[in-house]
Parts: C-alpha cells; sequence; structure tokens
C-alpha cells in the first residue's frame, strides 16, 4: 500500500513535522517584518518552558520526544530494513563520523559567516541559542536537542522525502531542489540569511547522502553543527567575550 500512495505519505509526515514547521516559520518572519528592523529582533531557541526547574526540565524532555514520532512513522512507512538501506546502521562508524566532521567543519565555518553578515544587512534576527539559562540540566538537554533536530530533520527532510519523491518518478534535480527549499523554509523565522544558508546547506547534504547512500554522516555533521550553535558557542562567548561577537 505504501509503495502505492508516497506522495500522500510525504504529505502526511510533514503535515505533523517540518512542513508544519516551514509555515510557522513564514508567519513568524511576516511578524517579525511588520515589526521592526530584523537585526534589531532576537529569536529564541530551546526556550526556557516553565520558571519552575522540575516542569520546565519535564516539558524540554516532551518537546524533544514528541518530535521524534514523525521520525519513526517515516522509518516505519519505508519499511523492514530501513536502518540498513539508508545508512543508519551504525555498520561504517569511522566513516560515519569521520565524513560527518569534515561536513560538519565545511559547512560550519562559512555558515557562522553568512549568519553574521546577513545580521549585518538586516537579513537576519539575532539568534539565541538557549534560553534554559543556568540550570543543572541545560547542557544535557541541548545535547538531546540537537540530537533531535538532527534525526528529524535529516531522515524526514532528506531519507524520508528522497525516498517517497523517488518512488513517484521524480528527476533527481526537482528532488535536490524540493529538500532544499524545505530545509531552508523552515528555518525562515531566522530570516532569509538562515533560509538561504540551510538551503545550500540542504543541497550538499542531498549529494552526499546520494554519493555514498549513508544517512550517518549527515547526523553526525547536523548533530555537531547544532551543538557548537547550543553549547559551544555561548560558552566561547561567556569565557572569551572579546573574541566572539
Amino acid at each position: 500500500m505504501g509503495a502505492r500512495r508516497p506522495g500522500l505519505e510525504l504529505l502526511l509526515v510533514l503535515g505533523v513535522s517540518l512542513g508544519q514547521s516551514a509555515v510557522w516559520a513564514i508567519v513568524s518572519l511576516a511578524d517579525s517584518l511588520t515589526r521592526a528592523p530584523l537585526n534589531q529582533q532576537t529569536q529564541t531557541l530551546n526556550p526556557q518552558q516553565s520558571d519552575r526547574a522540575l516542569f520546565d526540565l519535564i516539558e524540554q524532555l516532551l518537546s524533544i520526544a514528541f518530535p521524534l514520532v514523525p521520525v519513526l512513522l517515516a522509518l516505519h512507512l519505508m519499511g523492514p530494513g530501513v536502518l540498513r538501506r539508508i545508512g543508519l546502521d551504525g555498520r561504517r562508524p569511522r566513516f560515519d563520523l569521520g565524513v560527518g566532521l569534515l561536513l560538519a567543519l565545511g559547512i560550519g565555518v562559512p555558515g557562522l559567516g553568512l549568519y553574521f553578515g546577513a545580521v549585518a544587512l538586516n537579513l537576519n534576527v539575532n539568534i539565541d541559542t538557549s534560553g534554559i539559562g543556568p540550570q543543572w540540566y541545560a547542557v544535557p538537554v541541548l545535547v538531546l536537542s540537537a540530537l533531535r533536530a538532527a534525526l528529524q530533520e535529516e531522515v524526514i527532510v532528506v531519507a524520508f522525502l528522497v525516498d517517497r519523491l523517488g518512488a513517484k518518478g521524480w528527476r533527481f534535480g526537482a528532488v535536490l531542489a524540493t529538500s532544499a527549499l524545505l530545509r531552508g523554509s523552515y528555518h525562515l523565522y531566522q530570516g532569509f540569511g538562515g533560509f538561504v544558508g540551510n538551503a545550500i546547506m540542504g543541497v550538499v547534504l542531498v549529494l552526499v547522502y546520494r554519493r555514498w547512500g549513508r544517512l550517518g554522516p549527515l547526523v553526525v555533521a547536523h548533530f555537531v553543527l547544532d551543538l557548537v550553535s547550543f553549547v559551544g558557542y555561548p560558552l566561547g562567548k561567556a569565557l572569551f567575550p572579546s573574541l566572539l561577537p
């Protein structure tokens, strides 16, 4: 049944996950554009959920767990043996780690420059990567949040989307463009720089996935990028405020 309705399956999975996020991101950008210059505004990732630590922790963990349900649904719809087919089976850990780290380096450094340039040109809002504050659970939650984002985005926007659109007979160029535009669109809450940077990242990651048929390097790269953004950059800024903007 799944093979006969790949388009519907894709729309339904996107409707409860990143497609929904794209719609909210467009609304958020429209709101920001009608408020003030973008570079005078801030968007907070991983915001505090409650002013009471226990409930904040519970809600943080729930906000990480529930978005993974559509990921499990996408994997289920792709059928038995899916982890091996998409290269998320851990059979080549050195390859996945090595290529993932190279991807993170190659994407992260230019991406950081693009972000600061876009903010300076009033094309992007400022991004605060954590609103949790100095709670004891902040770092573990941010690590889990980075892992959630890596799994959610790469499984759905790369593996599942490529699989479902391929089953519909789409040409690879159209699949590549769709994946990149989708990835950029749900980052529009950051501004136009966030859209462009993530769309370019989407092109690179789909090409890497097509070349080696493994999602592992993409998940590693995404996890490292988000981990540096969520944990590393704020820590570096606190320790070396004169070196980092």
